[in-house]
Formats: structure tokens, sequence, C-alpha cells
């Protein structure tokens, strides 16, 4: 109903808003009387750049300098393979009589390290109240790839985050476990997984 007496009192108000518009605008465009004014002098502007001639005189021409010593003549080389002879003194290296075993610096061997780690979601459904903390520990497995598999929750203080807990850790990625040199599968990676409502 109410859409009916807009269109009835909307619609006409529409039309004699356009047409008042309508004229207005050909009020401001329509010109009766155009005088134009008769031609007068022409103005002429040239941009282009003029050159001007010159001539070259005699007495602009370029004397070189008048030299009275010659240049040095280059230096002399001796050595016929154009080696630089260089002296060198030949020192032995100190002994030092000390066991010491500084070892080599760097091992290759390290534990599965984590690089990616996306927070799971806390749903509405399981929230229980404002002020409770809730735990969940998840024990899983990562590949040599890096990726993690086999996950399954150990305990929990609330079973309804497990599925939540889950789906997070499954997208974790991980540096895999490398040993000699070569990635190897890391199993039994346990993590802590802690639930809280932020404060309104």
């Amino acid at each position: 109903m109410g859409s009916l007496i807009r269109l009835v009192f909307g619609a006409p108000v529409a039309v004699i808003v356009t047409a008042g518009l309508f004229l207005m605008m050909y009020a401001l465009i329509y010109v009766k009387n155009v005088k134009t004014e008769e031609a007068g002098d022409t103005i002429v502007i040239d941009l282009s750049r003029k050159m001007n001639d010159t001539s070259v005189r005699a007495s602009d021409t370029f004397d070189p300098p008048d030299v009275k010593t010659p240049p040095p003549p280059p230096p002399a080389i001796n050595n016929s393979d154009y080696k630089p002879e260089l002296g060198v003194v030949a020192v032995a290296a100190p002994k030092f009589d000390a066991n010491v075993d500084i070892g080599t610096g760097y091992n290759p061997d390290r534990d599965a390290q984590p690089i990616v780690r996306i927070a799971p979601d806390y749903p509405e459904r399981c929230q229980k109240d404002k002020g409770g903390d809730e735990i969940v520990v998840v024990q899983f497995n990562v590949t040599p790839s890096g990726q993690v598999v086999d996950a399954k929750v150990t305990s929990s203080t609330n079973s309804c985050l497990n599925r939540s807990a889950i789906r997070a850790v499954l997208r974790w990625k991980y540096n895999p476990k490398i040993v000699d040199g070569s990635a190897v599968p890391r199993t039994g990676v346990v993590t802590t997984l802690r639930y809280q409502l932020a404060d309104d």
C-alpha cells in the first residue's frame, strides 16, 4: 500500500522536476542574437627557432699550444713476461702444543621445527562461560615433507573442542627432522592448545 502511494505522488513530482531541469538547460544553451566581432588585425605567433648565419673568421681558428719540452718516455720493462717482481718472505706457521678439538662448528642434525602454526577456531557452541580456559593436548607425527599427520587428542578439558583442535593442527607446517643430512619422519610430537574467551 505504501509503495502505491509513493508511486502516485512521486511519479508526477519526478516528471515536473525533470521537465524543469530540461527547460533550465535549454534556456542556458539557447542564444538568440550572437554578434560576432569583425575581423581585425591578425596576430601571428611564430614558435619556430631562427638560426642566425655566422661566418667563420680567420682569427677564430684554434692555434695549438707551443710545447717546448717533449713528454717523458714510457717506463722500460725489463721483465720479459710482464709480471711484477714481488719480494715475498716465507714464514712458517706457528705450532701449538695444545690438544684442542674445536669441532666443525656445524651440526646438520635437528629436530622438527614449526614454521606455520594456525590458531584454532573457538566454536560458539563450545563456549561454556566467559572466564574459563579450555586446554586440548594433541599428539601427531611430522612427515619428511613437513606435513602433520595422524593427529589425535590425548587429553581435553572440553571434548567439544577436539574437532577444532585437530583441524587446526593438520594445517600446520614444519621443517622436517634431519638425521645425517636427510629428512626423516618425526613421531610423537605433543602440543597444547589453549582456548580462552577474550574479555569484552
